[in-house]
């Protein structure tokens, strides 16, 4: 199955939650696809020691998924691109939401 995960948040339990949803489909040998908008491209800022948003998608990009960000979400917050965060467009989460099987928000 094809899944894809959007992560909108800036909560660190939520954002959490979501990457180690996605491992689990990972886990379930499934593909997995992950965008970030809004303030989620923010996830990485707000890791805890409790709640690792980077060790979970770190994790994530190691079983091979894959993370893309909205470029004008990282711009307009003056971020730089990451592997973590790459500059990814609309057109990608368009391509996400159309090849995908289910779609979750976060």
């Amino acid at each position: 199955m094809k899944i894809g995960v959007v992560i909108s948040s800036y909560d660190a339990e939520t954002c959490w939650n979501a990457l180690r949803y996605a491992n689990f489909c990972l886990g379930q040998k499934d593909e997995v696809k992950v965008f970030l908008t809004g303030k989620g491209v923010e996830y990485q800022s707000i890791s805890t020691d409790k709640f690792n948003t980077i060790e979970q998608a770190e994790k994530f990009l190691q079983a091979g998924g894959k993370i893309l960000a909205c470029g004008t979400c990282i711009k307009s917050r003056e971020q730089k691109e990451s592997n973590l965060c790459p500059l990814s467009s609309m057109k990608d989460l368009y391509e996400i939401v159309k090849e995908s099987d289910k779609v979750v928000t976060f």
